[in-house]
């Protein structure tokens, strides 16, 4: 389609490639205008999915409703008023422990352990 040789651009060329353009653009139109003339009843769309989905939905929800809800059992609740009582904690024997000491008594008792452990280290060094 070109020739070599020539000053600037070949506008025959530009205008040929141009108008065979222009005709494959009306014909995609005409056949597309003949295409939707021809299936009108046809939708693009379908709305079976749907509404098949909000039924199974439906039906769901129903199901929910009808089933029973577990009823609290007996230990839960035992559990729950022993939380609110705060039970000293036992051991294994069945005995309970004694409460906890204030912080200063603790304070105290890690002083002495202390000194205690450190006296053992100068012995055996």
């Amino acid at each position: 389609d070109l020739k070599l040789g020539g000053l600037g651009p070949n506008y025959e060329t530009i205008k040929e490639k141009k108008e065979k353009l222009k005709q494959q653009q009306e014909h995609a139109k005409q056949v597309k205008a003949q295409n939707m003339r021809s299936t009108p009843g046809i939708q693009r769309f379908p709305t079976k999915p749907q509404v098949i989905s909000s039924i199974s939905r439906l039906k769901a929800l129903e199901h929910a409703k009808k089933l029973l809800r577990p009823k609290t059992s007996p230990e839960r609740q035992l559990d729950r008023e022993m939380r609110e009582k705060r039970v000293l904690p036992q051991t294994l024997k069945g005995e309970s422990l004694p409460q906890i000491a204030s912080s200063e008594t603790l304070q105290s008792r890690h002083e002495k352990e202390k000194q205690i452990v450190d006296a053992f280290r100068t012995l055996h060094l």
